[in-house]
């Protein structure tokens, strides 16, 4: 009997995990593969500078976590990230959710510094709650491919 309804568990989750890809309606955004591969990459970056920025926020190393967020994510970052080439492939909104959390890691990186002075952490993580938005809406309107 176990087995059975463990079978039937199994059975209901691989057809809601099927069903769930099958009614993925956030917008198709085709890229050629190279391009798929270096913006998924990048993306993959973002996250892990996020997690460094929590862990240096975490020790109190205020000036780490700016310098962290702007060479890495910030304005500074898109010469690094050689993004540009993607841009003609990126519904404009896309382009602009991306602009928009490049423009709130700056931001972030200068409240940080200033957090590191007054002692309020609050507004620096308010401003990294601004970053991680853009991401979030990005990756609820839009896949790749």
């Amino acid at each position: 009997m176990r087995i059975i309804i463990a079978g039937a568990v199994t059975i209901l989750l691989l057809g809601l995990t099927v069903t769930q890809a099958a009614e993925d309606e956030r917008q198709l955004v085709k890229l050629p593969d190279h391009m798929r591969n270096h913006m998924l990459a990048s993306m993959r970056d973002h996250l892990a500078t996020i997690n460094q920025i929590q862990i240096e926020l975490a020790k109190g190393e205020f000036d780490k976590a700016a310098d962290t967020a702007e060479s890495r994510l910030g304005m500074t970052s898109l010469i690094a990230h050689n993004a540009e080439h993607l841009a003609p492939y990126m519904p404009k909104a896309m382009q602009e959710t991306g602009t928009a959390m490049h423009h709130a890691a700056s931001r972030f990186a200068r409240t940080v510094q200033e957090a590191a002075v007054d002692g309020k952490l609050e507004t620096a993580l308010e401003g990294l709650a601004q970053v991680t938005t853009q991401c979030v809406t990005c990756h609820a309107a839009y896949r790749v491919h």
